[in-house]
């Protein structure tokens, strides 16, 4: 489908240099130049860009040139200046004619470069765009490697060549709109004709349509408006960078989502299963890959529960430690003038500041501070008897299980969990970590991402739907597409 970029209202003005300049005032980069076309000494034609956007280079050679060129513009008038640009005098791969000022300001800001024409009111618009930007690089956060060495950038066009390049089919189509009344920025809808559900499509560009702000700067201005509950901390979308993992999803079924300035894909339905698998699963052998996913699931559940059930079994169940065990536990914590809850909680929020320090400061800076920070900090606390041992095994047992996540959003609401695990445990011992996992596994079934429940297939599969979820089957054995996904065409290979 064509891109039609969103008017505000009183569009329909027409074309006049002047009205540019006026809408364009005190923009520094905005450049309106009057010109001779086919060399006749005639005013009312210009030529307009804004300089940044557009490749000086191809104005140049591509507009600027044909279009004085006497040879090439038989004409005598405006309107055969007009009709000969339009078709083909000038050197452009694409053209537009703009007979409102709004359409001819949406394809300037787009990169066009204009020739306006003012007795007529219209302006031919050239692509002119230019492709200065950062390079396709490595992945930085899903490391890759078996799979490809190229990242999403933050160019639209160009994410959206790094799909194609993968998925060279008819059947691929990419709707385009613009979201935000003032960034106007490009979202572009990517799903496989026969493959996706109709109904999470038709559902994901309802929601786009129907999202009002000014500017979509960042990945959080688009899910808030799309996912189905945004008040949970749960991912309810899938992130990557890696154009393969993108195109691998497109053709299980599932809908993706390119932002123009957000070096990323987003993918959707989103279930907890999923957010298990990485794109190198498939790179592995299939018990190797299977061991991994299980290993996955155990550190969900260490990174969860394990600080809890150190404070419920320390505080309220301590017939619970082996005899050996609970005497080494004592004999550690008989100077230390803390309880178990205390020092699992500060433990757990110094493990927090570290992790946020090395995120905001620099690279080096931030690996020297996470480092000293675990080792010496860790250390003295413990000589200094302000914590002991078995708290600090077991907070960083827990960290490093909840770094196994392949998902960074979903190890940020398990650490939530964690604390809410700490507090109910310190208050209810067992009983209180019992009911969290209670109203956990409550809460995750009742979510949804556009139909597809959160927990499925394990709530609602059957057997080899549970166990293609928690494992990685031979991919010779895997006939068909998620059912949960409604996909019209189940079968992808016979």
């Amino acid at each position: 489908m064509p891109y039609h970029p969103r008017r505000a209202p009183g569009a329909g003005a027409p074309v006049r240099a002047d009205s540019l300049r006026r809408s364009f005032a005190d923009c520094a980069d905005f450049t309106l130049r009057p010109v001779w076309p086919g060399g006749a000494r005639c005013g009312g034609v210009s030529v307009c860009w804004l300089e940044g956007l557009v490749s000086s280079e191809a104005v140049s050679r591509d507009v600027l040139r044909p279009l004085t060129d006497a040879a090439r513009l038989t004409g005598g008038d405006e309107r055969s200046w007009l009709n000969e640009l339009e078709r083909g005098a000038v050197w452009s791969c694409a053209v537009h004619r703009c007979d409102d000022m709004d359409a001819l300001c949406a394809q300037l800001l787009g990169g066009s470069c204009a020739v306006v024409f003012d007795r007529l009111g219209a302006a031919l618009a050239f692509e002119t765009r230019s492709t200065e930007g950062r390079a396709v690089g490595v992945p930085t956060v899903e490391k890759s490697v078996k799979g490809g060495k190229d990242a999403f950038v933050e160019t639209l066009r160009t994410n959206t060549a790094l799909v194609r390049r993968r998925v060279r089919t008819r059947a691929l189509k990419l709707v385009q709109t613009t979201v935000g009344r003032k960034s106007a920025t490009a979202v572009a809808v990517l799903y496989l004709d026969g493959v996706a559900a109709p109904d999470t499509v038709a559902a994901l560009r309802r929601r786009l349509d129907a999202i009002d702000i000014d500017g979509l700067t960042a990945a959080g201005n688009l899910e808030t408006y799309l996912v189905d509950r945004p008040g949970s901390p749960f991912p309810q979308l899938v992130h990557t960078e890696r154009p393969d993992k993108f195109a691998g999803e497109l053709l299980s079924g599932r809908v993706g989502l390119l932002v123009d300035g957000l070096p990323m894909g987003f993918l959707l339905p989103a279930t907890l299963p999923h957010f298990m698998k990485v794109a190198e699963d498939k790179a592995q052998h299939w018990l190797v890959a299977s061991a991994l996913t299980l290993l996955r699931w155990l550190s969900m559940l260490i990174s969860m529960l394990f600080p809890a059930l150190l404070v419920a079994v320390s505080m309220y169940h301590q017939e619970m430690i082996p005899t050996k065990l609970l005497l080494s536990m004592i004999a550690a914590k008989q100077e230390v003038p803390f309880s178990s809850a205390v020092e699992v909680l500060a433990m757990l929020v110094a493990f927090e500041l570290l992790m946020e320090a090395g995120i905001r400061l620099p690279d080096p800076v931030g690996d020297t501070v996470s480092i000293i920070g675990a080792l010496i900090v860790g250390q003295s606390a413990v000589e200094a008897r302000i914590v002991s041992p078995i708290a600090v095994i077991v907070v960083a047992t827990s960290a490093i299980c909840g770094f196994t996540q392949p998902s960074r959003d979903l190890g940020a609401a398990l650490r939530l969990v964690r604390f809410t695990a700490v507090f109910l445990a310190t208050f209810f011992g067992l009983y209180g970590i019992a009911a969290l996992c209670a109203l956990l596994v409550w809460y995750l079934c009742t979510l949804e991402s556009f139909g597809v429940p959160y927990m499925a297939p394990l709530s609602e599969g059957g057997a080899r739907e549970v166990l293609r979820a928690l494992l990685r089957p031979p991919l010779d054995a895997v006939k068909l597409r998620e059912r949960a996904l409604r996909t019209p065409d189940r079968r992808n290979q016979k």
